[in-house]
């Protein structure tokens, strides 16, 4: 069915595109009907992995979580193309002062929330959202076996969770048998290196674990939007983008994405991506889009080939 290059996630036997798209846009920046004709070319362009958490967007005004899942579920059952993507979605972000963590009663109350919202019975790949200290690992992971064994979920996977953790709950899935992480979902982008590579990196290459990183362009820096101060009023987040990045060490990076873009004539938000499609380790970042152009963009990303000089000019000007 599905032609272009995958990957596999971890050992889950699930093949995935090299570009995860990031659902969080759905019902926050474009409303049900743009979510379905950005939906539909997605899966038209071969980018059929769509990543989604219970959650999003409880933090936009006016809506209270549970958008996204709504507007894919409704998605599917219009066009019935479930077979047609591989689904990601997350439980463990306060959806309300009850409904948090991952208790097993709350984690088994979630996956059916987010089941009727999707429209689906099964979830490709659940997620935990976040570690949750109050729990015993062997509790959540118990809880997600179950789920797998039902046929309810395909696979499982941890977002920010430590290297610590994460070997811990390794340890724990092996020690008692059952179903381990088969992804990990860190921040990691060509300019937020340090925390991934110093610590969770090793965990997953030595494990074989699938990586989808978020924040893969850095809130849209790596786009190469954002140079200076007078560039923070030109989205809702440029005020944080450009304080956190416009830095003599952002524009050395920005520098290197430049003249690599321009060699390959393409735009430096491709590169940043193909970037980390090249890193040993990493399956597929996910970045999203709001417009069908912006989609073609990132059909392009998984099209496009750095060489090992390329490469060398990006880590060079990011360490």
């Amino acid at each position: 069915m599905h032609h272009e290059e995958t990957r596999e996630l971890g050992k889950s036997g699930i093949q995935v595109p090299k570009l995860t798209f990031g659902g969080n846009v759905f019902g926050w920046t474009v409303d049900e009907k743009q979510s379905f004709s950005l939906l539909d070319a997605l899966v038209e362009r071969g980018l059929w992995f769509i990543d989604t958490a219970d959650v999003y967007s409880r933090w936009a005004p006016g809506n209270q979580g549970g958008e996204s899942e709504t507007i894919i579920g409704k998605w599917l059952r219009k066009t019935h193309k479930r077979d047609a993507i591989v689904l990601a979605t997350k439980v463990g972000m306060e959806m309300s002062r009850e409904k948090t963590g991952l208790r097993p009663h709350y984690i088994r109350q979630a996956v059916e929330d987010s089941l009727k919202r999707l429209q689906t019975d099964y979830i490709d790949v659940y997620q935990a959202h976040r570690d949750d200290r109050d729990t015993p690992l062997e509790e959540t992971l118990a809880t997600f076996d179950k789920l797998i064994k039902e046929g309810k979920v395909r696979a499982i996977g941890a977002s920010n969770y430590s290297a610590e953790r994460l070997q811990a709950a390794l340890d724990i899935s092996k020690r008692n048998g059952i179903a381990r992480y088969e992804v990990l979902q860190p921040e990691y982008n060509l300019y937020d290196r340090n925390d991934y590579e110093s610590g969770p990196e090793q965990v997953v290459r030595e494990a074989g674990i699938g990586v989808i990183s978020y924040y893969s362009l850095a809130s849209g820096f790596l786009s190469g939007k954002y140079r200076s101060q007078a560039d923070a009023g030109k989205s809702a987040r440029g005020e944080k983008v450009v304080g956190q990045y416009v830095n003599p060490r952002g524009m050395k990076i920005l520098e290197a994405l430049d003249s690599v873009s321009q060699a390959h004539q393409v735009a430096p938000a491709q590169v940043a991506l193909a970037w980390l499609m090249a890193r040993p380790g990493i399956t597929a970042p996910i970045a999203s889009a709001t417009t069908i152009a912006q989609i073609n963009d990132l059909a392009g990303a998984t099209r496009l080939t750095l060489s090992a000089e390329d490469i060398a000019v990006l880590n060079d000007a990011s360490r």
